[in-house]
């Protein structure tokens, strides 16, 4: 019988620490357990302390997630909770991705300052993003406006906004829900115009290959529907060694045993794009993606890729 508390590892942002307490209730409400039988252990990623540049510059995704993984790998946590989104499609040797919350809804959210919609920003209007696929996804349909890097925590970002920096930024509606900040948004993003980033609106939870203990816990938790759908956009980016170098969108979406995935790959500029649609069945979800990815990849070819890697 457990009787030291479960570690569990996070980031310190407010996002963070609200998806790792999103967790532990969810631990708590399945086994019955008091919360202090879960220990929430803050570190710091030298994603949370690099905020001037791109992430495409300094490492890409595993930024958010080395310190966590390498006290997963001593033993010093028992399991670490992370925004899906965040983590790159290859993990390291003895961690897997264990279980998934049930999904938040994935849309982009626009927040405008000077309007309320991307299509109603004034020529020359400036929108901040951090994200090469937001970035794009605004150049595909406002060539006209500027897009500037925008990194920083959601209440970094907002504050920000207000202060005029930028006329509009975009962020991941879940995030928003999470933390009880709707409110700000001015429009929500149509998927099929605007696609998320893969393993949008995903808590995930990592752990230790083999560690029955830690796996047993967390299968009581672990929503299937999700964990298929969010399977198959990592297969899809592992496919196109997906990273944050590349503007890469795409969703699954889960319906009884049925599996529907829209994926779409774009130059940084927005003008070239390729986009593809399979379905299958659930049980197929990782194979799905990864048929999406190589399909898309042959379609576009080695030049685009080169030219924008």
């Amino acid at each position: 019988m457990q009787t030291k508390p479960f570690r569990i590892g996070t980031r310190g942002s407010p996002l963070a620490l609200a998806q790792a307490s999103e967790t532990r209730a969810r631990l708590m409400a399945a086994h019955q357990l008091p919360e202090e039988m879960f220990e929430i252990v803050v570190l710091s990623t030298k994603g949370d302390r690099i905020t001037d540049r791109a992430l495409s510059e300094v490492g890409g995704k595993g930024l958010f997630t080395e310190e966590l993984e390498a006290k997963l790998l001593t033993g010093e946590l028992d399991f670490a909770v992370h925004s899906s989104k965040d983590m790159p499609t290859m993990l390291p040797d003895g961690l897997e991705l264990s279980a998934f919350l049930p999904r938040e809804d994935f849309r982009d959210a626009f927040i405008g300052r000077t309007a309320p919609t991307l299509s109603a920003l004034p020529d020359g209007a400036v929108v901040g993003s951090s994200s090469l696929r937001r970035q794009a996804l605004i150049r595909r349909r406002r060539p006209d406006i500027s897009v500037i890097t925008f990194r920083g925590l959601v209440e970094t970002r907002l504050r920000k906004l207000e202060e005029g920096q930028v006329d509009a930024t975009l962020l991941a509606l879940a995030g928003l829900n999470r933390l009880s900040m709707t409110d700000v948004v001015t429009e929500l993003m149509d998927p099929e115009e605007f696609p998320p980033a893969p393993a949008q609106g995903a808590i995930c939870v990592e752990s230790r290959i083999g560690d029955r203990r830690v796996l047993d816990l967390l299968e009581a938790i672990n929503d299937r529907p999700t964990f298929d759908a969010v399977s198959c956009e990592r297969a899809f980016l592992s496919a196109l060694d997906g990273s944050c170098r590349t503007p890469i969108a795409g969703y699954a979406v889960c319906d009884g045993d049925h599996l529907t995935f829209s994926g779409l790959i774009l130059t940084p500029d927005g003008r070239q794009e390729h986009a593809v649609q399979l379905d299958g069945r659930r049980r197929d979800a990782v194979a799905l993606g990864h048929k999406a990815g190589t399909t898309v990849r042959m379609a576009a070819g080695p030049a685009f890729f080169s030219d924008w890697s």
